[in-house]
């Protein structure tokens, strides 16, 4: 439902410029299913990809979070996982590390009109990454409720500081997330299943 519900919001503005051109309204419905069809299928294809990086930096010793930007036709334009211990570098997280690539892939700082998809609300040093690379939309998995900057904590985008602001949608496949969070985290600190996230 929540799936159907992000589609129908992002169909919205080509529901109105259809209405706006005198379109009748039966073609007008009919493009925007289309449009719906097209971008649940773009967008569906993106969190498996983020969860299949996320699984891959828990194998490595990282939490697991994964992301991947796509370019406004859906196409893949970068994917990684955490490496802030692979690296030494506490600011590669999986979020940094897609837009990083995308932009060098573009030649461009500003990935104007590209999606990111994460499996983990971004913290807020990640947030302040999406707000200035101009990131389009932010798709993300579980809920941080100790670390992100979203939803949660510093609320980067709420902010009247912030420069850009991103179309969010928030717990998409969250469960499959948040269990390969808590899976981690069991095995690797002991921890009782579902005490929470972090990295």
């Amino acid at each position: 439902m929540r799936l159907i519900l992000c589609a129908l919001t992002l169909a919205a503005p080509l529901i109105m410029s259809c209405h706006g051109a005198l379109l009748p309204r039966s073609s007008a419905l009919d493009l925007a299913l289309e449009w719906v069809k097209l971008a649940l299928m773009q967008f569906n294809s993106h969190m498996p990809r983020a969860l299949a990086e996320a699984e891959a930096a828990g194998l490595r010793g990282e939490t697991p979070v994964g992301a991947v930007v796509s370019a406004p036709d859906g196409t893949v334009l970068a994917a990684a996982g955490n490496r802030v211990r692979e690296l030494a570098d506490p600011t590669a997280h999986a979020e940094i590390l897609v837009i990083r690539a995308a932009a060098a892939h573009l030649g461009s700082e500003r990935l104007t009109g590209c999606t990111l998809t994460v499996t983990l609300e971004p913290c807020a040093m990640c947030a302040g990454a999406i707000a200035h690379a101009r990131i389009a939309r932010l798709f993300y998995g579980a809920d941080d409720p100790k670390g992100g900057g979203v939803a949660h904590g510093a609320r980067v985008f709420a902010q009247p500081t912030c420069n850009h602001r991103p179309e969010v949608y928030g717990e998409i496949d969250a469960t499959r997330s948040a269990a390969l969070l808590r899976q981690f985290f069991a095995a690797r600190r002991g921890m009782v299943a579902g005490e929470g996230n972090g990295r």
